[in-house]
């Protein structure tokens, strides 16, 4: 059975972050923990979910209480590559072309609505995700540190939408799905205010420094070899199953690993405990695997599922 999490301590600024968030995205404490540990590990997340149920919220929300400077980006059917890198205009009076930086560089990127965006201006995000910097007009930048993406996209039956092609699927380092609050929670959700007033009040909890900070203490979490063998043993059912396409690449078990680790650290530890791996497997793995079947939330479910179970903690 998972042990229950303990918090940090009080004074932690995680621990801030954590329930000022909770106050504002109401019964969802599992889903912002796990989106904290997302951007903990340094990784990009990706909320699907059908419209109006918090997505663009959670991510302005997390981007304020860090304290980052964060920018939005619409996608839209007719958006060009430009329109997220950036673009030289002419300048008259210096008779030279100048670069006009796009919405990509700032520290939070919200794509919103990736999957609305054709796959050649969703392919602009892929360089920088990957490599955290872009290449526009033959000159490489730089983008800034911290620097996150959260995206957030409709389910594939909608109508207008283009499904995330595998290698940027892959530059997710979890899937998350909010889902309907439930009954109580709803009701004091109608009754309350604004949550996008709410976020007008908000101080930020962190700064980018601490971000960075907090960042580095999750790569000094430990992970014991009896971890790392079930780690190990998760890909490798996964690469032998019949049920899957393919299996998890070694890059997988690193973001895996690192998910673990920034877990463990927001439940007080610095060590990695095979129930850290369980409880990020279902936002680090599914969407990484093929299987050929409805590509739903509820077969995400399943497929982390069957993994738990498929492979015993050693």
């Amino acid at each position: 059975m998972l042990q229950t999490l303990r918090k940090p301590p009080a004074e932690a600024p995680l621990h801030a972050v954590l329930d000022a968030a909770d106050a504002v995205i109401l019964g969802k404490p599992h889903q912002l923990r796990l989106a904290l540990a997302c951007l903990l590990a340094g990784g990009h997340l990706l909320i699907e979910d059908v419209p109006g149920v918090g997505k663009t919220t959670l991510a302005q929300l997390l981007a304020r209480l860090l304290g980052l400077q964060h920018a939005r980006i619409q996608f839209t059917s007719d958006m060009l590559p430009a329109d997220v890198v950036g673009v030289s205009v002419y300048d008259r009076g210096s008779e030279q072309f100048r670069f006009h930086r796009g919405p990509i560089f700032a520290q939070v990127v919200l794509a919103d609505e990736i999957n609305r965006a054709t796959p050649k201006a969703q392919s602009a995000l892929l360089e920088a995700m990957e490599e955290r910097q872009v290449t526009a007009e033959g000159e490489t930048r730089p983008l800034p540190a911290p620097f996150f993406v959260i995206a957030t996209q409709n389910p594939f039956y909608q109508i207008g939408t283009f499904p995330l092609p595998e290698s940027q699927l892959d530059r997710f380092l979890m899937r998350l799905t909010l889902g309907y609050p439930d009954a109580d929670q709803e009701k004091a959700l109608l009754a309350g205010r604004d949550r996008r007033e709410m976020l007008g009040d908000l101080e930020p909890a962190m700064d980018a420094d601490g971000l960075i900070k907090a960042q580095q203490e999750v790569l000094a979490v430990h992970a014991s070899a009896a971890v790392i063998d079930y780690c190990h043993a998760i890909l490798r059912f996964t690469r032998n199953s019949e049920r899957f396409v393919h299996g998890l690449s070694p890059r997988a078990g690193l973001g895996l690993l690192r998910a673990a680790r920034a877990w463990a650290l927001l439940a007080g530890r610095d060590f990695v405990l095979p129930e850290d791996i369980q409880r990020v497997l279902p936002a680090v793995v599914p969407h990484r695997l093929a299987t050929g079947d409805d590509d739903s939330a509820g077969g995400h479910a399943a497929i982390a599922e069957l993994i738990l179970e498929s492979v015993p903690v050693s």
